[in-house]
């Protein structure tokens, strides 16, 4: 299957993101209307075929008023692009005003008979209503959780033709953008925040039974008021690995080998292993080496996909090596790799040490003379980036004395395998870089 690129769209509209199947949900400021094309779809590596081309939504005019499944109204403003057979429109409560370009809402529409929204749609019914991400977000005394916020859907007749519709918040740039505007580096404490924030996603969402499999820049947005928010989006391949707290079994598929984003994605993935917990924090361990250092060592022939799954195998056992690739006579990201260690430790069931992976990211804040304090700069000019340019961390205790320290805590709490906890669900498989077609596959439900 294909997966591309944001695209540099006019300022004056913001960063849209669209991508293939689907329309992404989230949508930065703008103040005009711009027409917006999708690029040629390309095979990809290790992915599946692209399914039939089928008919796209509806076209509805700013103005138009849709009733939810609980009844409550919602205006349509205008139309900000398309993608894949959805439309996206900027949205608000319904009232007697016009809908501006301040709107808070986004509202995506597809013809009903299609699959990509009903399928994410389970994830935002079941996950994402506002009370349970309040809920969890105060219980663990979190400022935001950068989970999107489900506030409402429903089927619409247009034409004669159906169609399902989601209301969703609305998101500015994305993190793609903004990696390939800084020369695709981010700086050092900028990537332990991103780590430290999307431990927090990702626990919530396992929690709730689901893993995502597709974590990556592209599907990171910022809040569009608040550029230190950032979330984690496009839940259309959402797996749920749990249900009923049963997690289902480690079995290896050939049909679905090297499904998702064939940088990023897990060795389950690769194995043909329907997603997992431990696999989200791999992809998220791949990530932030990528933010880091500008490339991943098997970026260099995405083309052929076992050379890219027997190189995570590879180093996966050898760590040192790792960091000697992607920081070559460098100062090596200390925590990166005791992360990556600790996820490696995990069995497929098992539940992850969510604590103990902040508190090592945590230290290698610490470890920069750091702390996190919820600001997101991009620029390296403006935050230094002590792993590019080698620079002498102030060293106060070791990322690794803070695992030691967790270690006994946490294998004393960790619950026995083969069972999730009441809400776990975990594991991301999407899309990524330029100029090459990424495989992403949907696993079984």
């Amino acid at each position: 299957m294909s997966l591309h690129q944001p695209h540099d769209w006019p300022s004056v509209m913001g960063e849209l993101v669209l991508k293939h199947r689907e329309l992404r949900l989230l949508v930065p400021r703008f103040t005009e209307r711009s027409s917006i094309g999708m690029p040629p779809k390309k095979a990809a590596p290790g992915g599946r075929k692209a399914p039939a081309k089928r008919k796209l939504a509806e076209e509805f005019t700013p103005g138009e008023v849709l009733t939810d499944s609980a009844k409550k109204q919602w205006k349509l403003g205008s139309s900000i692009g398309q993608g894949g057979f959805g439309r996206l429109y900027l949205a608000d409560v319904s009232s007697s005003k016009a809908v501006g370009p301040d709107a808070p809402y986004v509202v995506k529409v597809e013809p009903s008979d299609n699959g990509p929204l009903f399928s994410e749609l389970k994830f935002y019914m079941r996950a994402a209503k506002p009370d349970l991400i309040n809920k969890w977000t105060s219980s663990h005394k979190l400022k935001y959780l950068g989970v999107p916020r489900y506030w409402g859907s429903g089927l619409h007749q247009k034409n004669g033709n159906g169609c399902r519709f989601m209301v969703m918040d609305r998101f500015g740039k994305d993190l793609q953008k903004i990696f390939e505007d800084t020369g695709k580096r981010f700086p050092h404490k900028t990537v332990l925040q991103l780590g430290l924030r999307l431990i927090d996603i990702l626990e919530y969402i396992h929690e709730h039974e689901y893993v995502h499999a597709d974590i990556k820049a592209s599907n990171l947005l910022l809040h569009h008021k608040n550029p230190d928010q950032v979330y984690l989006v496009d839940y259309g391949l959402a797996y749920r690995y749990s249900p009923q707290g049963v997690h289902k079994e480690y079995k290896e598929d050939p049909r679905k080998c090297h499904d998702g984003t064939i940088e990023f994605t897990s060795v389950d993935a690769h194995k043909g292993v329907s997603p997992s917990r431990r696999g989200d924090l791999e992809i998220l361990g791949y990530c932030m080496i990528q933010w880091l250092c500008g490339q991943l060592p098997w970026e260099d022939d995405l083309a052929n996909p076992q050379y890219v799954a027997d190189s995570k195998i590879r180093f996966g056992d050898e760590v040192p090596s790792l960091m000697e690739k992607c920081f070559p006579g460098k100062m090596k990201p200390d925590e990166i790799a005791q992360y990556l260690v600790a996820v490696k430790e995990l069995s497929y069931s098992a539940m992850p040490a969510y604590q103990r992976l902040r508190d090592i990211l945590s230290q290698g804040l610490k470890s920069l003379g750091s702390q996190d304090d919820g600001k997101l700069e991009f620029s390296l000019a403006l935050n230094g980036d002590s792993s590019s340019k080698g620079r002498k961390r102030k060293l106060t205790k070791p990322a690794a004395a803070a695992e030691e320290e967790h270690k006994e805590e946490t294998v004393k709490k960790r619950p026995a395998r083969g069972r999730a906890s009441v809400a776990a669900k975990t594991s991301t498989e999407r899309s990524s870089p330029k100029g090459i077609g990424r495989g992403r596959g949907r696993p079984k439900k």
